[in-house]
């Protein structure tokens, strides 16, 4: 304490010092990953994903029904990052899309992709008004589009393949396949089995490792027939704890059993977190 006290600005230099390497150790740890992860945020009766590439490209792919995806973010991200390279919103309903006014506010964005579908409410103005305001480009989302990271990570929308504009929201939802070497995500918003039985048209798309389970588990989702066809090991369910829907339904878990998936669910663990190198995919 007395040295502390005779030398006050050598010790404040000394601890800013010391804090810049850790900063820096932070950064370069981050870059020099060889990791992808993918976090499936527990946002209670919602969906939010978040995913950082091997090279540090962010993704979030929905922001849950309020700002408690900011906070969220904020355990997961590094200290004063404050970029997201691209959010997704699978469809316009408010336990998709209720966070993204405020992450729109604080992040800076590249690219908002979104399924050509409307819905009138005054969160989806108000989320488009502050995508217009911070000049954030906008992309609607097609089948076929594939963001290559360049670090051996890549992301395909699988659907829409055909105008939405007049469909149901979930019946639009965006439904992307995350890939590093060989191992595979495939993250399905609300889409129900009218979608599945589209993408079961292409079974060696949906072949993955990790699915996200449509619609929080509901039996709207989820079909026995796709599920043998994506046949999972992880099956994720993103829903919160003792919501009134009943999700995830028993007919959900009997089939995601049936097929020999791992069934996990925000609403028991939290926040679920994967890991692979490419090679092995880890639950954290």
């Amino acid at each position: 304490m007395q040295f502390v006290k005779k030398y006050p600005k050598e010790v404040v230099l000394c601890l800013l010092f010391l804090s810049n390497i850790l900063v820096w150790a932070l950064v370069w740890a981050k870059n020099s990953s060889k990791l992808l992860s993918v976090y499936f945020i527990d946002v209670g009766q919602g969906d939010a994903i978040f995913v950082e590439t091997p090279n540090h490209r962010q993704i979030l792919i929905d922001g849950g029904k309020n700002r408690r995806v900011v906070s969220e973010l904020g355990k997961i991200m590094a200290f004063g990052d404050k970029i997201i390279d691209i959010v997704v919103a699978t469809h316009p309903d408010a336990d998709h899309i209720g966070g993204l006014p405020e992450v729109i506010s604080r992040y800076d964005i590249e690219l908002f992709l979104e399924p050509e579908v409307s819905k009138e409410n005054d969160l989806n103005s108000e989320l488009h008004s502050r995508l217009e305001n911070n000049n954030i480009q906008r992309l609607f989302a097609k089948r076929g589009q594939t963001i290559n990271f360049g670090d051996g990570a890549r992301l395909t929308i699988l659907f829409p393949d055909r105008g939405v504009s007049n469909s149901d929201t979930n019946d639009a939802s965006v439904v992307a396949r995350l890939v590093y070497g060989k191992q595979s995500f495939l993250l399905t918003g609300d889409a129900g089995i009218k979608t599945e039985n589209i993408l079961l048209n292409s079974p060696e798309l949906i072949d993955v490792d990790v699915l996200k389970a449509g619609h929080h588990g509901s039996r709207t989702s989820t079909s026995l027939d796709f599920a043998q066809a994506a046949s999972p090991v992880y099956a994720v369910i993103s829903s919160g704890k003792d919501n009134t829907y009943g999700h995830p339904h028993k007919e959900v878990l009997n089939i995601l059993e049936r097929v020999g998936s791992q069934v996990l669910s925000t609403a028991d663990r939290g926040t679920i977190k994967f890991e692979t190198d490419g090679e092995i995919i880890r639950l954290k």
